[in-house]
């Protein structure tokens, strides 16, 4: 056997595709790139949705239904590997927005922190003290486990709508509730009804008279001399 028998598995290189070369080659007189126009010239990279200059088809669309992208909740997601491997947690110790920023482990405190709980082979073996706005069940099941704890702030949202995300029940139900806020006409008719009972005097206590105003004193007149 001579080097020149030793040859790779079929399919395990795929030959270049040589251009240019005419008709024979199988790409065409052209070179598979068509007659003149830009897609013929070096460089050109047609435009996303462009379609030669007719109305693109998702402008052709009509809007329709609402989205919230302007009021999403953005996060700093973190992998509780990343933070065991750096060398300020590598005893151990707190775990929050500052102290990441501190470590260079995230850029800023302006999101919300998210750590998960993907981690090597090793796990954790050291206490952390994680605080963050939300921690993946499985981060909080590993840290747990080598002693540390875990308490999560939530969200602004979740402030707002009064979620616990350190509360037992876990449930959907109790995690996506929202605040029953009454309607205009329901504030309307709650303020017309304090107002009247306001007014109505209570059955317990007895309605005071108002005292009658006083009378001016008559002014007598002065005597004259004569």
């Amino acid at each position: 056997m001579m080097i020149h028998d030793i040859t790779a598995k079929a399919g395990k290189y795929k030959a270049r595709k040589r251009v240019g070369r005419g008709e024979g080659s199988g790409h065409g007189k052209q070179s598979g790139r068509g007659n003149k126009g830009a897609g013929s010239r070096s460089g050109y990279a047609a435009k996303r949705a462009h379609e030669g200059g007719q109305m693109p088809y998702f402008r052709r669309l009509p809007k329709f239904g609402f989205t919230n992208a302007a009021f999403r909740t953005e996060f700093w997601i973190i992998n509780l590997g990343d933070i065991v491997r750096h060398p300020s947690f590598a005893s151990g110790g707190e775990v929050s927005t500052a102290s990441l920023v501190k470590a260079g482990l995230v850029r800023d405190a302006s999101r919300d922190l998210k750590i998960l709980g993907h981690v090597s082979e090793d796990g954790v073996k050291v206490k952390l003290n994680v605080t963050a706005s939300r921690v993946s069940a499985k981060a909080k099941r590993i840290i747990e486990q080598a002693g540390g704890s875990v308490t999560q702030t939530g969200t602004r949202r979740d402030r707002v709508r009064g979620i616990d995300r350190n509360a037992q029940d876990q449930s959907p139900k109790n995690l996506t509730k929202k605040l029953k806020r009454p309607s205009k006409a329901g504030k309307i008719a709650a303020e017309a009804a304090a107002a009247e009972t306001k007014e109505k005097p209570s059955k317990d206590k007895p309605v005071q008279a108002k005292p009658a105003p006083a009378k001016p004193a008559p002014v007598k007149p002065a005597k004259s001399e004569d």
